[in-house]
């Protein structure tokens, strides 16, 4: 559904002076009017914003949710999370996201910051609109400042208490920054436009990440496996996250890992053995002749997921594996492990993804075309 923007000349001097008492901010803040002119529709959702043409990105829509993204970007250089950027903001909301600035809940969780540098670069570098160009400036600067010096990177940074501060994989977040890095540090056209003193510094950053790749790599009985969700960040051990996220072998966030270690030119054997070993691994920990339902509940008339055996089924793998005995393992809010699906409670059980396919893609496809590239 389009939604339309009103055309608004949009005063923040108040919260920009503010700000300015507080710390420094990039110039284009300090305007004394803010001038965000918004008269077109919108017609995409945040989530949709990486998946645009070419020609998109050099349009008016483009740079419409570009100054979105740029009033969303907290002074820390990093950006929220599970917010539609690309939705239509009123006067009153564009000038309270400027009273946030300051606020520290910038974060890699869900996709966010670097989702919203990739996007920047996109229409920096078909606009070669100059405040595009500097918030992304400020917001690489962020993720080269997160990053532990052990080359892992925590969920939210400035740093919070408790999980949050864990080296993080969970949903490909620590990935997700490496792949960005990496792009920047391989000189991609897209980002041309980094000066060579931060390049070398992506660079840096990548090699200082996987080094923390391969030394988080779990080991059972002397044999390398895969990864845990989470990473405590001092002692690299498998960490927990939230209740329902134990300490384990993940059967997902695994996936994304060894891709970016696929993707390595000239891999080392230290590279190349890992690989190895977590494939063996995801062969070892496939499960078949189940599948993994949504069906209707007799007695509540609620929709639930449920394990159902099918012959014919693709294989399925387990989001957390038990480390040790390598078991398939759930957990409610109640943090008690069971190694049942169904002995979780309903809304658990139906609020997660407990079993994921990915693995299979990774064996079937990106292992044999990694093998071959080696070979040639």
């Amino acid at each position: 559904m389009k939604r339309a923007f009103g055309f608004a000349f949009i005063s923040f001097l108040g919260a920009v002076s503010c700000l300015s008492a507080k710390s420094s901010v990039p110039d284009w803040w300090v305007l004394g009017t803010a001038r965000f002119q918004v008269t077109a529709a919108t017609s995409i959702r945040w989530e949709d914003c990486l998946n645009q043409t070419a020609e998109w990105y050099r349009g008016r829509e483009a740079a419409q949710i570009a100054d979105n993204v740029l009033l969303y970007q907290r002074h820390a250089g990093g950006w929220p999370k599970n917010i539609d950027m690309a939705a239509v903001l009123t006067t009153q909301e564009q000038a309270a996201l400027f009273r946030q600035k300051l606020e520290d809940d910038a974060t890699i969780d869900n996709g966010a910051t670097y989702t919203q540098l990739i996007f920047l670069a996109r229409v920096y570098d078909l606009q070669k609109i100059e405040r595009y160009k500097d918030a992304f400036l400020s917001g690489l600067d962020y993720l080269l400042r997160a990053q532990y010096a052990n080359g892992g990177w925590p969920q939210y940074y400035p740093l919070r208490r408790g999980y949050y501060a864990r080296i993080t994989y969970n949903d490909n977040a620590m990935i997700g920054v490496m792949k960005l890095l990496r792009d920047i540090s391989r000189k991609k056209p897209v980002y041309a436009f980094v000066d060579e003193t931060r390049r070398l510094k992506t660079e840096k950053a990548v090699q200082l990440g996987i080094e923390c790749l391969l030394k988080t790599q779990v080991v059972v009985a002397g044999k390398r496996t895969v990864w845990c969700a989470q990473h405590d960040e001092i002692t690299l051990a498998p960490a927990p996250a939230r209740r329902f996220e134990p300490i384990s072998l993940s059967g997902y966030e695994s996936v994304g890992i060894v891709r970016f270690l696929m993707e390595i030119d000239h891999p080392d054997a230290q590279v190349t053995g890992a690989i190895e070993s977590a494939i063996a691994w995801f062969e070892k920990s496939k499960i078949t002749g189940i599948s993994w339902i949504t069906r209707r509940d007799p007695k509540s008339g609620d929709s639930d997921r449920v394990i159902a055996e099918d012959a014919n089924a693709g294989p399925l793998w387990a989001r957390f594996y038990e480390i040790g005995t390598n078991r398939p393992i759930f957990s409610g809010r109640d943090s008690v492990i069971k190694y049942s699906v169904a002995e979780i409670e309903a809304e658990r059980r139906n609020g997660y993804r407990w079993y994921v396919d990915e693995p299979a893609v990774l064996l079937s496809r990106d292992y044999p075309a990694w093998r071959k590239k080696l070979r040639n």
